[in-house]
């Protein structure tokens, strides 16, 4: 058969599928469709457990009808869908879409609330990388600068009190690992990072004795009673402050603040949410 035959029996082949029963497997199975009916597809998954497909779906709406105002409810919904499917990545690439176009919007503050819960979700144990946590602590701390009267902010502030212990704790860890190697220097920077960043976690008693441990090693006496004295006005029932007072005792000297130190200096900013 010449050549011009076989292209034109394909023509025909192709012309008959689409104009038969089978449908075109190029056509836009959104197209035409109102939003409306859209929407209510993407709820029937998120509610039949198949939230990664209704977020698509909201999608779908929202390429299909970019300016209805059901393209807003979409943009939010996708964020939450993927949120709800653990597709973490996609839930913020929705949640930011959402707060450029509406960053005004009454639910802007649960579109910030979103990006700080997939990055809180995220967070590993604290011999793991942190970048979820500093992650987490930003975006969370965005939902109460930016929106303190909303709903949200009371629950991200749990979330970031929470995350905020969680990278005092990896800085305990690594300098507990310093201070182990006698690497007495690298030690008290982790302690102070405790300090100055995370004062009010539960770790500040244990980097406080810690910097008592390092600083005696050191033979830096002054700064080593410094932090035994504000731990014992801190925290004068723990087990901490009776582990420092027997340190010094050892080394024949007695707790005593200097007002100058960098620890005392650091103490005095923020303890509690007060000023001493």
């Amino acid at each position: 058969m010449p050549r011009f035959a076989l292209i034109a029996a394909a023509i025909l082949a192709l012309s008959a599928c689409s104009s038969g029963g089978d449908k075109d497997p190029f056509a836009d199975p959104y197209a035409g469709r109102s939003a409306a009916s859209i929407y209510q597809e993407a709820e029937a998954q998120l509610n039949d457990g198949d939230p990664v497909k209704a977020g698509e779906t909201f999608e779908e709406l929202e390429r299909v009808h970019p300016y209805s105002e059901w393209a807003r409810r979409a943009m939010i919904m996708a964020a939450f869908a993927y949120y709800q499917g653990a597709e973490f990545d996609r839930a913020i690439a929705a949640a930011q879409r959402f707060l450029d176009f509406f960053p005004s919007d009454p639910d802007s503050p649960y579109a910030q609330y979103l990006i700080g819960m997939s990055w809180y979700d995220r967070i590993l144990d604290v011999k793991r990388d942190q970048r979820a946590a500093r992650m987490a602590l930003q975006e969370l701390e965005e939902v109460v600068r930016r929106y303190p009267d909303s709903e949200y902010a009371r629950e991200a502030q749990l979330k970031i009190d929470l995350t905020r212990d969680q990278l005092a704790g990896q800085e305990m860890l690594v300098g507990r690992y310093y201070l182990g190697q006698g690497n007495y220097i690298a030690a008290i920077n982790r302690f102070k990072v405790v300090l100055t960043r995370y004062q009010t976690t539960s770790h500040t008693p244990e980097a406080l004795h810690r910097l008592v441990e390092a600083y005696l090693a050191l033979g830096v006496e002054d700064e080593a009673r410094t932090a035994a004295a504000v731990l014992g006005y801190n925290f004068p029932g723990s087990d901490w402050y009776q582990a420092s007072y027997a340190l010094l005792q050892g080394a024949d000297i007695a707790p005593f603040e200097n007002r100058e130190s960098w620890i005392s200096r650091a103490f005095r900013r923020v303890v509690t949410g007060s000023t001493l």
